[in-house]
């Protein structure tokens, strides 16, 4: 009877925590820069600007969903290591450009290769058009990462 009453709290427990994942998972994944596929920084290794140093595309052979949003790696290392601290990895701000997070908090698209790592975060920029943020990112960083951090805290409520 104890042994009984013991799964079925395990099964009630996971149950809810199934439940509660997905309800998370889904409102995350409306909040991220992603295809139609839900792939993240579209198809660049998020480890490999760390790693690296430099913006690495990924492959679908090592590819892994965390959270409902899809991250390819280069290399199985890569891969790993991501799965062992996923938050470290992970671009700031849904992986929308910083800068415009920064300055009116709005939603814009990036250049993978664009990139900054800021006391040990991944931010990502638009790049396009003649108009690189990363340039005026960084003339005023301090104030647009904090106005960035507000933005991004009040939009995933």
């Amino acid at each position: 009877m104890n042994f009984a009453i013991k799964l079925s709290t395990l099964l009630f427990i996971s149950t809810c925590s199934f439940f509660f994942q997905g309800v998370d998972t889904s409102k995350r994944v409306g909040h991220f820069n992603l295809d139609s596929k839900h792939l993240a920084i579209d198809g660049y290794d998020p480890v490999a600007y760390f790693t690296n140093g430099v913006a690495t595309e990924g492959s679908k052979k090592y590819s892994l969903n965390y959270k409902g949003v899809t991250y390819y790696f280069s290399s199985l290392k890569n891969k790993s290591l991501f799965e062992r601290d996923p938050i470290k990895y992970e671009p700031q701000y849904g992986g929308w450009c910083a800068y415009a997070m920064g300055d009116n908090g709005e939603k814009v698209s990036i250049n993978p290769k664009t990139f900054k790592i800021v006391d040990g975060k991944l931010y990502l920029f638009y790049n396009k058009l003649f108009t690189n943020t990363l340039i005026p990112w960084n003339e005023d960083e301090d104030n647009l990462k904090g106005n960035a951090d507000d933005f991004w805290k009040e939009l995933i409520k």
